[in-house]
């Protein structure tokens, strides 16, 4: 039975004995309860070399959509395990905090988009996947960073279109796209954080060092990289590119990744524009810790459960974004 303070609390804080090999014991109820663990690249580096699967957003919904375990634990923020839920409405979806939210998705209220989205019934809704599943029900097509472009410019170029809630994503598409899509006003509160100062600075530390941008970022941030992509492309272009330095403008935890595929290689975290540390990270991904894991594959719980009728709703944009994404 999950206890009182354990619901107060969003997850499962019962304490680990000493003796216990806890990585061991995560695979041991992995294999007993036909579970897969599912990690985003912007978790901690403990949590993604346990997991049977590392990705970013669409990876994951892809990963979900496919799986045939019986249980699924998201490593990663509420809103994905809910797609994880959408994809998979008859298996157990677990979050190992309930806590793990997401400020983009935050900055989407379902109800104030719906309102914005009635107030133009001739557009296209596109959403970003980092939403809620009441947010994603009130959207046409579910998008992220890896295939936004590819979407929206497989859409007729006459057709309007709103884009939520990422403005950085989305004014970068319209850059590139040369269409004029109406933007909602959110953002990440990690990409948000880089400024080109910083950046530039540690440039002029490392001149041969090449730069990596997420597309979350702002726009200035945006026009000084060589590389601008996904988590997923960022990680591709650093494996394969000749350059042995590079700066890298995203959540820090994609380093992890980066280190392990390019041992020999220099990955520099670029730091918020506050100069509080030297390097931005999520501090919702990074609630999900080895502890949590455990203790909610023991207990299966923290759950996430997605009413009925909004799943119905939310089902249809992401499964449009799985069937352009092939």
């Amino acid at each position: 039975m999950v206890e009182k303070k354990w619901v107060e609390k969003g997850y499962v804080d019962e304490p680990i004995p000493a003796d216990i090999d806890i990585k061991a014991e995560i695979r041991r109820m992995c294999k007993e309860k036909n579970a897969v663990i599912m990690a985003h690249y912007y978790t901690e580096g403990e949590v993604q070399d346990i997991a049977d699967f590392i990705g970013d957003s669409l990876a994951l919904a892809q990963k979900a959509a496919q799986t045939d375990a019986d249980i699924i634990v998201m490593c990663g923020v509420h809103f994905m395990g809910e797609t994880n839920k959408i994809l998979c409405p008859q298996k157990k979806v677990l979050v190992p905090d309930l806590n793990a939210s997401c400020s983009l998705a935050e900055s989407c209220p379902a109800d104030e988009f719906a309102k914005f989205v009635a107030d133009h019934p001739d557009h296209t809704v596109i959403s970003y996947v980092n939403t809620t599943a009441a947010t994603k029900a009130v959207t046409d097509i579910v998008v992220t960073s890896s295939n936004a472009r590819q979407i929206v410019e497989s859409l007729p170029k006459d057709t309007p279109i709103i884009f939520g809630p990422d403005q950085n994503l989305g004014g970068y598409i319209n850059s590139i796209t040369g269409r004029n899509m109406l933007l909602w006003h959110g953002g990440c509160h990690v990409h948000e954080k880089f400024s080109l100062e910083k950046i530039l600075e540690l440039k002029a530390q490392h001149p041969g060092a090449k730069i990596l941008v997420h597309p979350e970022c702002k726009g200035p941030v945006v026009k000084v990289a060589d590389k601008v992509g996904s988590t997923a492309a960022l990680l591709s272009y650093s494996i394969n590119d000749e350059a042995t330095e590079f700066i890298v403008a995203t959540e820090s935890g994609i380093l992890h990744e980066m280190q392990k595929a390019a041992p020999q290689k220099t990955f520099i975290p670029a730091p918020p524009s506050d100069g509080t540390c030297a390097c931005n990270e999520c501090n919702y991904m990074k609630l999900i810790t080895l502890k949590k894991l455990y203790n909610t594959l023991k207990h299966e719980w923290p759950t996430i459960e997605v009413d009925p009728e909004v799943a119905q709703k939310a089902i249809r944009p992401i499964n449009r974004m799985l069937e352009m994404s092939k």
